[in-house]
């Protein structure tokens, strides 16, 4: 009995030494796992916070943009930068100016520019070059320029000047517009003398006593106020471009396009102007292609294509055909021609010149202005 019970707690005693090894080794095990694992994540962590040695070189192939948001910069930073796109490469694409910024600088270095303008007629040897153009660009304006003497552009007054003498020449013949002219110049004191703060002072009473009416003295103060308000100035419409100036011109009262355009070709010397509202100028073009009707104002750029960028030129030999063929001479085309013809004019007696026809403006209801108009 004894013995047996001594067994018993050996074997006890065996069990119990045998959980608390085996416990023992269960944990450690786990503390082994526990630190292999530590030190695993320790091992990772350090290599995402490491500083990447080397980087790789870009891909050539462009990266399409995973995610587009928009992150409103700090308002009281204007410099912060702003986030546009994540592609999928390794950071963000981020721009230091906004796009309006980049515009308004783009605009302001393109307004800054200068306008390259093309060379005047009146500059030496032009006039042969646009001669030569046209003779190769067009065949039937050969035997036109080989038949008349070369056009001559040698007229030089200030802007201010001749857009003051289209409007007086308005609807008068040469020789009345002579005469209200002349008055005009004297009340201003000389050619020297017509100048916007002149002008601005004469009053419409004082322009009625010389003959000028009540309208073409609005259109006189409008033109001068324009200029001493700073929208127009001589040096500006000189350095203007073509499309520029047309639309800065015809806001002026009484002046149409029409004579935007002969101002352009008789005192800026323009050299590719065409006044496609000129009746003698169509007239021409419908003789020179020999067209059934008179060409449309809309159809003359298509027509009077080839001839660029000498299209003055070629309209000065329009005027020349038309007369050559009968059609009665507008004011260009006695502005453009030989002084013979102004002093046959001058000498023709006055119930001529008042039956003298003249031509209107389809779209802005200006007749054709005196030959003197245009610096003869």
């Amino acid at each position: 009995m004894g013995e047996h019970t001594q067994v018993q707690v050996q074997t006890q005693t065996q069990s119990q030494s045998q959980a608390q090894s085996q416990a023992q080794n269960t944990f450690h095990e786990s503390s082994n796992s526990t630190t292999t694992i530590a030190q695993a994540t320790v091992s990772l962590s350090e290599v995402m916070n490491a500083p990447s040695q080397t980087s790789s070189p870009p891909s050539k192939m462009p990266l399409r943009p995973r995610k587009i948001r928009k992150l409103s910069p700090d308002e009281s930073d204007p410099n912060s930068s702003q986030v546009v796109a994540i592609p999928d490469g390794p950071k963000p694409i981020a721009t230091s100016k906004s796009n309006k910024s980049k515009t308004a600088q783009q605009r302001a270095a393109f307004a800054s520019a200068p306008v390259m303008l093309a060379r005047s007629l009146s500059c030496e040897g032009e006039v042969e070059v646009a001669l030569r153009h046209l003779r190769n660009a067009d065949p039937l304006l050969a035997p036109l320029i080989d038949l008349h003497q070369r056009p001559t552009f040698d007229s030089f007054q200030t802007p201010f000047l001749a857009l003051t003498r289209s409007i007086l020449y308005q609807q008068l013949a040469y020789k009345a517009g002579t005469s209200i002219y002349t008055r005009f110049i004297a009340l201003c004191g000389g050619e020297a003398g017509v100048l916007p703060e002149t002008v601005l002072a004469l009053s419409p009473q004082q322009l009625r006593q010389i003959g000028i009416s009540g309208r073409k003295s609005s259109y006189l103060h409008d033109l001068a106020r324009k200029y001493q308000n700073g929208i127009l100035s001589d040096p500006a419409i000189v350095n203007m471009d073509d499309k520029s100036l047309f639309t800065m011109l015809t806001m002026v009262n009484g002046i149409g396009s029409w004579s935007v355009h002969m101002f352009m070709i008789f005192s800026l010397h323009r050299p590719d102007v065409l006044p496609i509202n000129d009746l003698n100028v169509r007239k021409g073009v419908q003789l020179l292609y020999n067209l059934e009707e008179l060409p449309r104002p809309s159809q003359m750029d298509h027509l009077c294509e080839k001839w660029r960028p000498y299209r003055s030129v070629g309209s000065w030999y329009m005027w020349r055909f038309a007369e050559a063929k009968g059609a009665s001479s507008s004011a260009a085309a006695i502005a453009a021609g030989a002084s013979l013809q102004l002093q046959q004019q001058e000498h023709q007696p006055e119930h001529q010149h008042q039956q003298q026809p003249q031509l209107l403006d389809p779209l802005n209801s200006i007749l054709n202005l005196g030959a003197c108009a245009w610096g003869q």
